[in-house]
């Protein structure tokens, strides 16, 4: 039984991500569509298009045409000009967490064949460190920093047109995502997966030229890359960037700028529902609250309506979505519902079990087809065989249901990450590292709630024989080789780990136990 969306299909055109965010950029070149929060900078559209094609040309004239190019950095007004003059010059831009230990970004740089680096000062120190033993030629800054190249020194001729690319097979965004198991795999996008899903995002809402938002949600996260740093500049709209989540500093902005829509993950939806400084602020511009990235409850979207008297709705998608595959409708969304199918979407509810659709109302597990399923992971073909079937289809790893208004609902996780701020964590990562401290024999890593955070991960250990050791000894060990939102909060020692006769840890079997 298929769910097709309730929206009138979007055109899928032959374009690539970055004429698509052209497009809003010509609607008026002296309009500024970026603010950088924190100094009050602006950029123009003029500015930021000229400015794209000179690093497009940058890359030319330094031998990174076509290549893949990484970037490490918080949002920046330089961050789209990275990203669309990589795309523009026909190369690949594979996006990092800033956070990241050395040992993390060492292992995205090598999996995905970066050759050029960006980054901001700041994290120069651990860039260098995961650089070495990688393809990487070159580290460049937002900002002059000694033994670097700024970037303004980086820019070259402007390229007047757009590299030729294969829109269907070109991989132009490389996100690294835990999908629904494992490590971190790099997703890869298209040219017509991302743009389409720009036009879908679209389709769903009604953003309008000029109209702004704050932008903290992180543009390395796919999120945060295509429903704030795309889909705004292709709207003619503008994003206001902050580098890091601030209540006080985002509610000043959200004030000054009259934002009608906040882009949120389920923590800074609470903050707004409960923290007294939002009772300093005139958020009355604010129509909607979207909050993605993690489940978020039907209470707490109506403590938004109840607090700051906007609609608090959700989206749904995932990084091999591009990300959005459902949005809650501009009328009549229904709290806790994380939306409808967006444009050119199809849905199926599987039964794990037995693999035959569910109807109606029915749980199962959520699969996905459309254009903007991603086209696999990167030298990973038996992840992509075990996530996409033949015939299309994108199996989510969510328990969901579709009711008769064709609204999605997730019921529970099938998959095993865990949604610390809408940030991934995989226990597989978290154990591995684990596992290589003196004195585990052995280990499991499960979700715990946490009222702030949604999730955090918990570690389990088995002490290796004749081993005496402390949960501080086992933080001591990992200390600086995981980011920090992946660092158990909690570590428990146990006799045994329940696992299959395989050796898969029986995560479910654990929970019980623990309960």
């Amino acid at each position: 039984m298929i769910f097709d969306s309730r929206y009138p299909p979007v055109a899928i055109r032959d374009i690539t991500i970055t004429e698509r965010v052209f497009e809003g950029l010509f609607l008026d070149l002296d309009a500024p569509v970026i603010v950088e929060g924190p100094t009050g900078r602006k950029v123009t559209a003029g500015e930021l298009l000229d400015r794209i094609k000179r690093f497009a040309g940058g890359l030319i004239k330094h031998g990174y045409g076509g290549k893949t190019v990484a970037i490490m950095s918080t949002n920046h007004p330089d961050y789209p000009v990275v990203f669309h003059g990589t795309a523009w010059s026909g190369g690949t831009i594979s996006t990092a967490n800033p956070t990241y230990t050395a040992s993390e970004l060492n292992y995205q740089l090598k999996d995905s064949g970066a050759e050029l680096l960006v980054t901001l000062p700041d994290f120069l120190d651990t860039a260098k460190e995961a650089a070495k033993g990688t393809n990487v030629k070159e580290i460049i800054t937002f900002g002059s920093a000694e033994g670097t190249t700024d970037i303004d020194d980086f820019l070259g001729d402007p390229l007047a047109e757009q590299i030729p690319v294969d829109l269907d097979e070109h991989v132009v965004v490389l996100p690294y995502s835990s999908g629904t198991t494992g490590l971190p795999k790099g997703v890869m996008l298209t040219h017509r997966n991302i743009a389409t899903n720009v036009d879908q995002s679209i389709g769903g809402i009604d953003i309008q030229q000029g109209e702004w938002t704050v932008a903290f949600l992180p543009f390395f996260h796919i999120y945060g890359q295509t429903l704030l740093m795309n889909v705004y500049l292709a709207q003619g709209a503008g994003i206001i960037t902050m580098p890091r989540f601030e209540l006080e500093s985002f509610l000043k902005l959200v004030q000054e700028y009259k934002t009608p829509r906040i882009w949120a993950v389920p923590p800074v939806a609470i903050a707004l529902s409960k923290h007294p400084l939002v009772d300093e602020y005139d958020l009355s511009a604010v129509e909607y609250v979207f909050s993605a990235a993690a489940p978020a409850d039907e209470a707490l979207m109506n403590a938004i309506r109840d607090r700051i008297g906007a609609k608090g709705v959700q989206a749904y998608g995932m990084t091999e979505l591009s990300p959005i595959s459902h949005m809650a409708p501009a009328e009549n969304a229904s709290s806790g519902a994380v939306g409808v199918a967006v444009p050119n979407t199809e849905c199926r509810i599987v039964d794990p079990e037995t693999g035959k659709d569910c109807g109606e109302a029915e749980e199962g597990e959520l699969w996905i087809r459309g254009p903007q399923v991603m086209k696999g992971y990167l030298n990973n073909p038996q992840a992509t065989a075990a996530t996409i079937t033949d015939d299309g289809w994108l199996r989510t790893g969510d328990l969901a249901a579709i009711d008769a208004n064709g609204e999605l609902w997730i019921r529970d996780r099938l998959k095993e990450l865990i949604k610390f701020k809408g940030f991934q964590v995989a226990p597989a990562e978290v154990e591995a590292v684990l596992l290589t401290c003196p004195g585990v024999g052995d280990c499991a890593v499960l979700a715990a709630q946490d009222e702030e955070a949604g999730e955090v991960p918990v570690a389990y250990v088995v002490q290796a024989p004749g081993a005496d050791i402390t949960a501080d000894d086992i933080l001591a060990s990992i200390e600086g080789r995981l980011v920090s939102y992946k660092v158990p909060r909690a570590i428990t020692f146990i006799d045994a780990i329940p696992k299959t006769a395989s050796g898969k840890i029986l995560r479910r079997e654990l929970k019980k136990m623990m309960a």
